[in-house]
């Protein structure tokens, strides 16, 4: 059977890149040479062949972002259910812009969201849609948002606009949004930056001057954006806080939890995403965190008209009411008019299919081990002298040690196939990075880790050298303390 085949081929794929190297070492040069001498495509070949071609580049030539010792960017591990569901969903190939072409697909969708946006709290009667990724999710976020509080935006655009709208958020947050508000027509001017305290959590009393003094010089806010888990440290920002200040000020409140999202699953984890339940638009990324293969983004929102209004679409080339039926359109979503995508592939099976097979219990003892492996590397990294600069209830991990210069110990890492991690910076100052965002990652591979880099960092040319970690954090030493004292 197909699954069986499927299972035997994703558990030896499993066990090879878990005993493989993680990333590759290779040059552009070499890639497309091979490929040059292979396919100019003016001959056939047996598909065992290109398979196998194929698959043997991916294993040599891509950073092998589902290995146990991947603590990267938020690329996890996949489970086999979203495998065969991807599989599934190329096979029959269904196209979701309308629901009488797929009313399965369609229906299967609208139960899993549903599911979703009950954890967030959102009230029944909210709308949902998977996306591309969290991009399209803020897009979408920001087009509604505009739509809502511009009745005239969707049919004149922005000039018919009284002043300049803006948007407020923090540098932690996405930067994705820089190309939502140029995409827009907002232009990345209207984006409003406010400060963060010592958690690197949003201001909220800097937000409140900030939108009073815009109002007063004309400026038009009306959007907040809170960041639930940020893409370089894992910060949360005052939510509910957040949320009651939009209320009072009539500001849409969208909250961007592309990773940090999937936590709402976990009883232990959930009290941290308190806020999300008064959000006017969530964005939730099931590729991040909830281990299912790219893309499968989901955009939350509880004005279903305003959704409607934003992306309307009358044709008449698309199938509707059959004729002898009893289905009622008003009772079918179709997301060609709910959604920024026109034709659509069906990115929710795999979500539901995972969920089908785990449980929601299962899922939560996932998403708790992880936070539960992120704690260990934490513990074990201060135990042995280096510094915790972050600090945040999700595994993800920025750290420093007097005497290093990050890029070349991460270098190090990765030429060594130790790990692969990133660079960031807290308050300026370059530190390293580690998220735990794979259910393959034991506790035997983070002290395996945090032994080879203790090593290393001990080992000649690594503790020192002309521009460290170490010279670079001298030049202010207050701001790392005032990041470890948390």
């Amino acid at each position: 059977m197909l699954i069986d085949q499927i299972r035997d081929e994703f558990a030896a794929l499993e066990s090879g890149i878990a005993s493989g190297p993680i990333v590759p070492n290779v040059t552009a040069e070499e890639i497309r040479a091979y490929l040059g001498s292979r396919y100019d495509f003016t001959r056939t070949m047996a598909l065992d062949e290109v398979v196998g071609d194929v698959e043997g580049m991916l294993r040599r030539w891509q950073v092998q972002v589902t290995h146990p010792r991947y603590f990267g960017l938020f690329n996890p591990s996949v489970t086999l259910a979203s495998v065969v569901a991807d599989t599934l969903v190329a096979m029959y190939n269904p196209q979701l812009a309308n629901w009488r072409t797929s009313p399965a697909a369609n229906e299967i969708e609208r139960h899993t969201l549903g599911w979703l946006a009950e954890k967030f709290g959102l009230p029944e009667n909210s709308i949902a849609t998977f996306t591309s990724g969290g991009m399209e999710a803020n897009l979408s976020a920001v087009i509604v948002a505009l739509t809502h509080t511009f009745p005239e935006y969707g049919e004149y655009g922005l000039r018919r606009l009284a002043g300049e709208p803006t948007i407020y958020l923090t540098e932690e947050a996405h930067h994705g949004f820089n190309k939502i508000a140029h995409m827009t027509g907002l232009g990345r001017r209207c984006l409003k930056l406010i400060s963060t305290d010592s958690r690197l959590r949003m201001d909220v009393d800097e937000l409140k001057q900030r939108v009073a003094e815009d109002r007063g010089v004309g400026l038009l806010p009306f959007m907040v954006v809170g960041t639930a888990g940020t893409t370089a440290a894992g910060a949360i920002d005052p939510l509910p806080e957040i949320g009651r200040f939009c209320r009072e000020a009539g500001l849409w409140f969208h909250v961007d939890a592309a990773w940090g999202g999937a936590a709402v699953v976990s009883p232990s984890l959930r009290r941290y995403l308190a806020g999300t339940e008064v959000a006017d638009s969530i964005t939730c990324d099931a590729h991040k965190w909830l281990s299912v293969p790219m893309g499968c983004g989901m955009f939350f929102c509880r004005h279903r008209e305003s959704v409607a209004q934003a992306f309307r679409s009358e044709v008449t080339y698309m199938p509707g009411k059959p004729a002898g039926t009893d289905c009622d359109a008003s009772e079918t979503f179709n997301p060609l008019e709910n959604s920024t995508q026109w034709s659509r592939r069906f990115i929710g099976l795999k979500l539901f299919m995972a969920l089908a097979q785990h449980g929601e219990a299962g899922y939560a003892e996932m998403i708790d081990r992880q936070t539960r492996i992120g704690q260990v590397l934490r513990e074990s990294l201060a135990a042995t002298g280096w510094r915790i600069v972050n600090s945040t209830p999700l595994p993800l991990v920025c750290f420093t040690r007097d005497g290093i210069d990050p890029s070349k110990l991460l270098a190090a890492l990765r030429e060594r196939q130790i790990a692969w991690m990133s660079e960031t910076r807290i308050g300026g100052i370059p530190v390293m990075r580690a998220c735990i965002t794979s259910f393959r990652t034991t506790e035997a591979d983070i002290e395996w880790v945090v032994g080879e880099m203790n090593s290393l960092v001990s080992g000649a040319g690594m503790a020192k050298g002309s521009m460290t970690g170490a010279a670079i954090i001298e030049q202010d030493p207050a701001a790392i303390e005032r990041r470890t004292d948390l």
